[in-house]
């Protein structure tokens, strides 16, 4: 296969990841910090509010396939219900709070955070032959900390964020701002991706040749859409590649 460059999803992909994003425990949580901030909400008017402000700007967005903004819904909640004395805090702390929110709500919601089995390995291997981006759909506010955090951060340029756009996958356009910062054009990128959707669809949409990680997450079917190819263990790609084993 003629590839000179290799594109990845993050979650169901590399990374093994649950959470539970509607837990009571954000809300409270949430809560009870902006307490403390002069807002007073209750957990369950917080939870009310924070996804009525995500409703609205998706419902509001022009894009076909809008993203949310969490560092955003968390702003409109503090501009909306400040107090004087929320007013009267520095304007430092002020402007930190929704990006706080943002980073706390998701540590609270999550439970697993882990590679997959071989994925390190595999990257070891293939980074000397060719340049690693990811396309992934997320949250900026969290998404590069993740990353971080299973050692995983360095091996990757660009790293392409849903949220950094407004616009989530299949959009082509996530896809080809991967292919754009690698300098390499569409039929010479390989994209592995967990989701039929989202992944294969969207990059073969794109122009991309794809691989498809049935993992445990993630669409299987979409309309008639193939990968090129199908794996179930994360060493399957060197054999793609024909890239020396690990």
């Amino acid at each position: 296969m003629d590839v000179h460059a290799v594109v990845f999803d993050v979650n169901g992909t590399l990374v093994d990841i649950l959470t539970e994003d509607g837990t009571e425990q954000i809300f409270r949580s949430a809560a009870h910090f902006l307490t403390y901030q002069g807002i007073h909400l209750h957990r369950h008017e917080m939870r009310d509010l924070y996804f009525e402000i995500m409703r609205d700007q998706q419902t509001t967005s022009p894009e076909q396939h809008p993203e949310f903004d969490a560092v955003g819904i968390w702003q409109t909640i503090i501009d909306r219900r400040m107090t004087g004395y929320t007013r009267a805090l520095p304007a430092e702390k002020l402007e930190q709070m929704p990006l706080f929110l943002a980073e706390m709500s998701r540590g609270v919601a999550r439970h697993r955070l882990r590679l997959y089995p071989y994925v390190r390995e595999v990257l070891d291997t293939l980074r000397p032959c060719f340049p690693l981006a990811v396309v992934t759909d997320g949250q900026a506010a969290h998404a590069r900390g993740e990353l971080d955090k299973v050692g995983l951060i360095d091996y990757f340029d660009p790293i392409v964020i849903s949220s950094d756009h407004g616009y989530r996958k299949p959009d082509r356009r996530l896809f080809q701002l991967a292919l754009d910062g690698m300098g390499v054009a569409a039929e010479s990128a390989l994209y592995v991706g967990n989701d039929m959707y989202r992944d294969i669809f969207g990059a073969r949409e794109a122009g991309m040749r794809t691989v498809m990680f049935d993992s445990d997450q993630g669409r299987k079917n979409h309309l008639d859409c193939s990968p090129d190819h199908t794996i179930t263990d994360f060493r399957e790609i060197l054999t793609i590649l024909n890239c020396a084993s690990i």
